[in-house]
């Protein structure tokens, strides 16, 4: 049997090694099963505290800040119709990505591997969705700065220094860290949130009809624009790898069950696609301030949420309005942030323990991220807001379309497999459905981008992605006869399930890591003659995939028995 070395050391029993992960590996509370399904042993939360957890992600600024810009750049009514038609996008999107997440326990990588993009596919959406949590923990990070600028004096760029170490304590600890914060802190933060606007609506309600009137720097004025709607939404739609987040957290649902099937419904719903309305809240809001603000600091400041909540909470607490506001940014990025370096460390442990079949731990991968988001903080990202978001939205909805294409459309017309795999071992490489249609929507979208179809392609080239991804994922089901999302079928004796219907907790040993994991997590090996870990399977570098040899077996097995008894 070929040794096996892990990046820590290696330990022989029996006559054979075994692979020894480090420390920060091994300690569940740091490592939060960043590469695994999240075991039942693990996911001792209630629902309502998953929810709330993954809400308090949602505390973030840029809404204010993507609403303000989009409503000085559209104005009032092209904006209002762009936020809402990608809100509902979004929202529609989320739903099915939200239920299988949580009902398979799996992060939005492991959950784009099964569904249609292949093991090494979805090394590509690693690093969008990675790109994701740089970008926004960039800007968030700016906005905590220029809070830290204008309440303390510190400089821009000591800042941006400041709000990225500041993150780092409090994502070492993962889920378990995360969620005590997130609960204590959500109460206080939704009340400073809707403070101003509750002011403002006492003391000068009629500002609210005035900001149906605002033009911002639109040259079609505050009237309706189909090129405005577009390029707002287009801003807007950047946000849809947002589920991604949540599901991060949501992956830690307990089972559902016939007892907690209401409050189950109910936190995914909220929790998973439910964050938009929130979101689509904090853009009109963050809008509507820009209005109320434009006039005094000018429009080339009026979608920073710091002066925003300033001149906001002026209106009913004057002396200490500076104060306070200082407070509610820092409060709310630090909320975010904590997120998004959390969930970027997720998304780098899996591109990379792919690529270099080595896996340090979770906690090196935070450094990571939060070092490129200080290197576009330190570049002056927030002062390309509009440019950055609209780009990136192209390849987001590409990603997205697709996943959702294979949950909603191939799998009840049983073009693919009703359950989602995960592991390395009963998965091919690539898998063109997915894969290939992201490639093909993102390419002609980013062309659209850039002007190749005209202004209106350049304004609706979001809607291009995600209409293109739709359509050609089932498209290719079709033509491949499903043949490339299951490589083998599980052949562990152990079912899948248990007596109850739910993924069985029965727990095996690893035959290369001699450590326990839940039936889910485990497959069997021929290489190394039994069961082995996912992450184990995924790190194994001298097999060279012996266990698939024989490519292409014909139409896929729709459902595995124990799997389809679970549906």
């Amino acid at each position: 049997m070929t040794d096996i070395v892990d990046e820590e050391t290696s330990a022989t029993t029996g006559g054979r090694t075994g692979r020894i992960y480090n420390g920060w590996t091994q300690n569940d509370t740091l490592e939060d099963y960043s590469l695994r399904y999240a075991p039942k042993s693990f996911r001792r939360w209630t629902p309502y505290v998953v929810a709330t957890t993954a809400l308090g992600g949602i505390a973030y600024l840029a809404d204010f800040a993507i609403g303000g810009s989009i409503a000085i750049s559209n104005g009032f009514s092209s904006a209002m119709v762009a936020i809402l038609a990608a809100a509902v996008v979004i929202f529609l999107t989320g739903i099915p990505i939200s239920y299988y997440s949580a009902k398979y326990s799996i992060d939005m990588d492991l959950l784009t591997r099964g569904a249609g993009f292949g093991y090494l596919g979805s090394t590509l959406t690693s690093v969008i969705y990675a790109s994701f949590t740089f970008i926004f923990f960039a800007l968030e990070g700016s906005i905590m700065a220029q809070a830290l600028e204008l309440g303390l004096h510190i400089p821009i760029a000591v800042g941006y220094l400041l709000c990225s170490l500041i993150i780092l304590p409090l994502v070492i600890y993962g889920m378990t860290a995360l969620s005590k914060m997130q609960v204590w802190t959500q109460p206080v933060w939704l009340v400073l949130m809707v403070a101003p606007f509750v002011s403002i609506a006492i003391q000068e309600p009629g500002k609210f009809s005035e900001f149906t009137h605002f033009a911002g720097d639109s040259p079609t004025g505050s009237s309706i624009s189909v090129l405005g709607v577009g390029a707002g939404a287009g801003v807007a739609l950047s946000l849809i790898a947002q589920i991604g987040e949540q599901v991060d957290y949501l992956r830690f649902m307990p089972d559902k069950t016939p007892e907690n099937a209401r409050r189950w419904w109910g936190a995914v719903l909220s929790a998973g696609p439910g964050w938009v309305v929130l979101g689509a809240a904090k853009q009109i809001g963050g809008a509507f301030l820009a209005f109320y603000i434009a006039g005094t600091v000018g429009l080339g400041k009026a979608n920073e949420p710091i002066q925003q909540y300033v001149h906001g909470f002026r209106t009913f607490a004057a002396p200490v309005a500076l104060g306070l506001a200082t407070f509610f940014v820092i409060l709310s990025q630090v909320k975010i942030n904590s997120t998004n370096a959390y969930s970027g460390s997720l998304s780098w442990s899996n591109f990379f323990s792919r690529l270099t079949h080595r896996h340090p731990g979770r906690v090196v991968y935070i450094f990571l991220n939060v070092g490129i988001a200080l290197a576009l903080m330190e570049g002056g990202v927030f002062g390309f807001l509009n440019t950055v978001l609209g780009f990136y939205s192209n390849v987001a909805i590409a990603w997205i379309g697709a996943v959702v294409a294979d949950l909603v459309v191939n799998k009840p017309l049983k073009l693919s497999p009703s359950y989602i795999e995960f592991k390395r071992a009963h998965l091919y490489h690539f898998n063109p459905v997915g894969f290939g249609s992201m490639l093909i929507a993102s390419a002609v979208s980013i062309a659209a981008y850039f002007e190749a179809f005209g202004d209106y392609g350049k304004a609706y080239s979001p809607f291009i992605a995600l209409f293109l991804a739709m359509v050609l994922s089932p498209l290719f089901a079709v033509l491949t006869k499903g043949r490339y999302y299951i490589a083998r079928a599980d052949d562990l004796a152990e079912p899948l399930l248990g007596a109850d219907g739910l993924p069985s907790a029965a727990t095996l040993t690893c035959s290369v890591c001699a450590t326990g994991f839940e039936r889910p997590d485990m497959a069997g090996c021929p290489f190394h003659q039994g069961a082995v870990c996912s992450l184990c399977c995924s790190l194994e570098k001298d097999c060279h995939d012996s266990c698939k040899s024989g490519g292409g077996r014909g139409p896929v097995d729709l459902a595995l028995p124990a799997v389809r008894a679970a549906d």
